[in-house]
């Protein structure tokens, strides 16, 4: 199946009418305030191109994990001022999600209503049917642009487009297409760099890629693994001991492809993880009784080297507790290469999550060809599995 079948706006009919819109609002908040509107900017275009063809919009997403109840700090009236803002005009934000009121509010001639977080309402995460047929009774189109959403089966996401005509937005298509990219003749050498803090998030993104892949770098707390893997002493670093028999069959799978696996060989090691700990850098065998919080600047300039020489790179996940100034420079190293690597003409996407913090904490989000708004989203498309939210377009997309 390819991306091309995904049904498009321009395939909707939507002059007119109401067109509920699952966007990911899921952004940081703090005392009511946005800390990173990353994913409230994304979902503009597809809202002004919508607005633009006379649709009027019921906007809807969760935010957090208020867990089925409502929970005041998650609501999602500071999202509303905000897309207000980018849209340079009113927006309607309810204080419910389904019922008389958002009914009326849909009924109106108000432009855009934004729906209470979807969250509060125990029916969406358990892809309810009521919930999904009452969410769907609020419009006559559908359109799902929320990426970062589309890997969970539930109502928003894959109840409400079974019930009405319904298609991808921009952002959605967009991400589908730039990622797909990675796993369709992408040019070589092809270099993934993964990071983060557990190794078994990503080991079936590393079986998929071993196909594709020319190097695979591993940093972050999850390169302790493969090290232990390995048979290496990596002190008080953070290892998944159940995960050490399926790491030592990945790596014999990469040996036996022919792809090379890059591992630390020199590291910040720290007596605890947190800011301030005493810590130096080290050669890996002189870790001790320490734990690994880094990469190394030895290590740093090898990744660099080979991620500069590249054609395509997937990154995602920091190489260290970036949050931490200290523990920042092996993550900022890897940026600054991908960076270069794009300027020279490779092609180059960032996963979302703690990789796109990273990036935006570095000034550098417009350094890179593709920044995914989706974290867990973007990691199962590239373990070749198709998303809940993009499988039932696709099915649409075929029934037309």
């Amino acid at each position: 199946m390819t991306e091309s079948s995904l049904p498009r706006l321009d395939d909707l009919d939507v002059d007119g009418k109401r067109v509920i819109v699952r966007c990911d609002l899921n952004v940081p908040l703090k005392a009511g305030v946005i800390t990173d509107d990353l994913r409230v900017r994304a979902s503009v275009p597809t809202l002004e191109a919508l607005l633009g063809r006379g649709a009027r919009l019921a906007v809807c997403s969760h935010l957090g994990r208020p867990k089925g109840k409502v929970v005041d700090d998650l609501r999602l009236a500071p999202v509303g001022r905000r897309l207000g803002e980018l849209l340079n005009r009113d927006v309607k934000s309810l204080g419910v999600t389904v019922g008389d009121e958002a009914l009326e509010a849909c009924a109106s001639d108000v432009d855009v209503v934004l729906l209470e977080n979807l969250r509060f309402d125990p029916g969406e995460e358990a892809n309810d049917a009521g919930f999904a047929s009452a969410l769907a009774a609020l419009g006559q189109a559908y359109v799902n642009d929320a990426f970062g959403s589309s890997h969970r089966a539930h109502s928003s996401v894959v109840g409400v487009p079974q019930l009405l005509p319904a298609a991808a937005g921009l952002l959605l298509a967009e991400e589908v297409e730039k990622l797909e990219r990675l796993l369709h003749d992408p040019p070589s050498p092809f270099l993934a760099v993964l990071g983060g803090a557990k190794v078994s998030d990503k080991l079936g993104v590393i079986a998929n890629l071993l196909e594709r892949v020319d190097t695979i770098i591993v940093g972050g707390a999850m390169a302790f693994t493969l090290l232990a893997a390995r048979g290496l002493d990596v002190g008080r670093s953070r290892v998944e001991s159940d995960r050490i028999d399926e790491v030592r069959h990945v790596l014999r799978s990469a040996d036996d492809r022919g792809v090379e696996v890059l591992l630390p060989t020199d590291v910040i090691a720290a007596e605890s993880p947190d800011e301030g700990a005493a810590h130096e850098t080290v050669p890996l065998e002189r870790i001790g009784d320490r734990m690994g919080v880094d990469i190394g600047p030895q290590t740093s300039a090898a990744f660099a080297e080979r991620i500069r020489s590249a054609r395509t790179v997937l990154w995602n996940g920091p190489m260290g507790i970036f949050e931490i100034p200290d523990y920042a420079s092996g993550t900022e190293a890897v940026a600054v290469a991908v960076a270069a690597a794009t300027k020279d003409g490779a092609y180059t996407v960032v996963g979302g999550g703690d990789s796109a913090a990273a990036l935006k904490q570095l000034g550098m989000t417009d350094s890179v060809s593709h920044l995914s708004t989706g974290g867990g989203a973007s990691l199962e498309l590239l373990e070749g599995r198709d998303l809940p939210g993009v499988a039932v377009l696709r099915k649409k997309g075929e029934s037309r």
